[in-house]
Parts: C-alpha cells; sequence; structure tokens
C-alpha cells in the first residue's frame, strides 16, 4: 500500500492529519483523520528520510531531534553566503 502513495498524496494527508481539514477546505471526520496518521506515520517511516524535528524512523520509533542537533543544523559554516548592509 505504501508503493502506491505519492509524495502529492502525503503531502495532502500530512496536511489533513495537521490542520483538520481537505485540500478543498472539507472537515476531516476523527475516522479519516486516524487512517491518516496512520498512512503518514508509515510513509515516513518506510519511505520518506525526514529531516524534521519529529519524525518516525525506520524501526517505528519517533524521532526527536536534540536542541543540540538542531543548532548544529544551523551553524553558521552551513551557510551559502553572509552580506553586510553596505554590501548589497
Amino acid at each position: 500500500m505504501l508503493a502506491n502513495i505519492t509524495p502529492e498524496v502525503y503531502e495532502n494527508l500530512k496536511y489533513a492529519v495537521e490542520t483538520g481539514r481537505w485540500q478543498n477546505g472539507q472537515k476531516v471526520s476523527q475516522a479519516q483523520r486516524d487512517n491518516a496518521l496512520q498512512l503518514v506515520m508509515a510513509y515516513q517511516s518506510k519511505v520518506e528520510q525526514s529531516n524534521e524535528q519529529f519524525t518516525i524512523g525506520a524501526d517505528g520509533q519517533m524521532v526527536m531531534k536534540s536542541k543540540r542537533e538542531l543548532k548544529r543544523e544551523f551553524l553558521p559554516e552551513n551557510e551559502i553566503a553572509r552580506f553586510e548592509q553596505d554590501d548589497i
């Protein structure tokens, strides 16, 4: 079943779980939200290699990045360019 889920379908399901509404504005029922959440979690664990702060790992466990890991991602050496106000 996960092989049939495209990235677009995954994003739509994720949006429905996060907002409680489908992309067209219709309200998501509790049963739909529960099913969509299960699919989103399964997709995250088996297909998507996410670098988000909270996600589901390949083993099915929730992965939470520590504050140190998040800071490391945003260190200045990861910057493409830095400009002073007068440089622009």
